[in-house]
């Protein structure tokens, strides 16, 4: 049996790297209106653990179709679990942080054998960083390749970002810890304003470097997701097609993996995809084997070449060490015989959840 955990502002829990954190007020809506969302990957007789489970009810009503036989469970009942069923618990947050573990100890104490050791939430954190994918797997990939591009710049001081900005001309800037939207600077110009640059600098202070890249002509967001086993194994689940604004999710696409690779095969050659695919399972195994295990994504793009002549695509664009929005359309993937579907965070005095159903490719990214 499982107890899953929608705790969506696990990446900003990341940043702050400590065991009692308040996340901003969204992120705790986002939760508290979300916390059913496990039903819909979870397997019956699963536990889903929520702040209301009346509300959790309502909520997962509106989507029953899609989900699955659990008990919603509020932190106040995790210590009337009974021994034999905490013995055989597995606890699978949505990601894996300081904060979280410390949530989970304060509702019930006896839990921490079930939990992992402050050395290896440590290393999680590590792993969670964007330095960490820029250095270690964005250069394998990119090197290993034909028609791919992508780099990225962990950048230390004030005076090696500037000099990285100039350089690109056009950049992205981003935070080594950041959800979704948030620590992300899109720059247009080789020198940043002073607004920017505040903001550059108060995140050098507080997480101890930058992360500077290239400014791409974007088309298509995609990734690919897996699941880190315990014996060391990746296996791969499938792609994720979805939408950003502003770099913040909205949509993904809910379909057949073959309808996917339909999709995907306009902006890319689908047998680079697989040798690209089977290049992240054979370098992060080893990287992930007794520290990490549970679903993961890697979030790639393709990008329009600048002489106009088809795509050149980026293989690493974020490495999210936790489960994603991807990871949720795969538990919404239709059967060969019905519709495709579109799954869409949306807020309307609540976050809610909508699932479309549709024929038609319903994302507009880029071209597509």
């Amino acid at each position: 049996m499982k107890l899953h955990i929608f705790n969506p502002e696990h990446d900003i829990a990341l940043a702050a790297n400590q065991p009692r954190f308040t996340a901003p007020h969204a992120g705790r809506q986002l939760r508290a209106d979300l916390a059913f969302l496990p039903a819909l990957w979870a397997d019956d007789g699963d536990m889903v653990l929520v702040d209301d489970v009346e509300a959790a009810l309502e909520w997962v009503r509106h989507v029953k179709r899609y989900a699955h036989d659990v008990a919603f469970v509020t932190p106040a009942d995790l210590k009337h679990i009974s021994p034999d069923m905490r013995h055989d618990l597995q606890i699978a947050p949505w990601g894996w942080d300081r904060t979280i573990k410390e949530q989970l100890l304060r509702a019930d104490p006896s839990l921490e054998h079930l939990l992992p050791t402050d050395e290896r939430l440590a290393e999680i954190r590590h792993m969670s960083s964007r330095r960490f994918a820029a250095e270690h797997l964005l250069p394998l990939l990119h090197d290993a390749n034909p028609g791919v591009v992508g780099e990225s710049r962990y950048c230390a001081t004030e005076d090696e970002a500037l000099a990285t900005m100039q350089q690109y001309g056009r950049s992205v800037v981003k935070s080594p810890w950041s959800s979704s939207g948030r620590g992300v600077r899109y720059v247009a110009q080789p020198i940043p304003d002073n607004h920017l640059l505040g903001w550059m600098r108060g995140v050098l202070r507080q997480q101890g470097g930058i992360m500077i890249e290239p400014l791409y002509n974007k088309v298509y967001d995609f990734g690919m997701e897996f699941m880190a086993n315990a014996d060391g194994t990746i296996d791969y689940l499938g792609l994720s097609l979805f939408d950003t604004r502003g770099g913040a999710y909205t949509a993904s696409i809910c379909a057949t993996e073959k309808d996917k690779r339909e999709i995907l095969s306009r902006y890319a050659d689908m047998q680079l995809l697989y040798s690209i695919c089977q290049q992240i399972q054979s370098t992060v195994a080893p990287l992930m084997h007794d520290i990490y295990t549970g679903p993961f994504g890697v979030d790639m793009m393709a990008v329009a070449r600048t002489d106009g002549d088809g795509f050149w695509l980026h293989p690493c664009v974020e490495l999210n060490l936790r489960r994603t929005m991807g990871h949720v359309a795969l538990a919404l993937t239709p059967t060969d015989r019905d519709p495709r579907r579109l799954m869409s965070i949306y807020y309307a005095d609540k976050y809610r959840l909508r699932i479309q159903q549709s024929s038609e490719n319903l994302l507009n990214t880029g071209l597509a």
